[in-house]
C-alpha cells in the first residue's frame, strides 16, 4: 500500500462574483505552480460590503498536494 503524504499550503482566493469563484480562482492559480493538487479545505469565508451590497469575496483555503518520491526523503 502506498503511503500519502501530503503538504498543505494556503491560499486566500478572492471574486466579485461568488465564493465558488473565488476557490476556483485560488485553485485553478495554484495549479500553475504547484503538482499533484488533491483537496481543499475552506477555512473561512468572508466578504466586503459597499453601499449595503456584497461587492467581493474572499475565501481562505487549505491546499493539499502529494509530494514527489524524491521530496518524501
Amino acid at each position: 500500500m502506498t503511503e500519502h503524504i501530503y503538504k498543505v499550503v494556503e491560499l486566500v482566493g478572492s471574486s466579485e462574483t461568488s465564493i465558488e469563484d473565488a476557490i476556483q480562482s485560488a485553485v485553478g492559480r495554484a495549479s500553475a505552480t504547484l503538482r499533484h493538487l488533491r483537496w481543499f479545505e475552506v477555512v473561512e469565508t468572508r466578504g466586503h460590503i459597499e453601499d449595503g451590497r456584497v461587492s467581493h469575496y474572499q475565501v481562505h483555503l487549505k491546499v493539499g498536494f502529494t509530494l514527489e518520491e524524491s521530496d518524501q526523503v
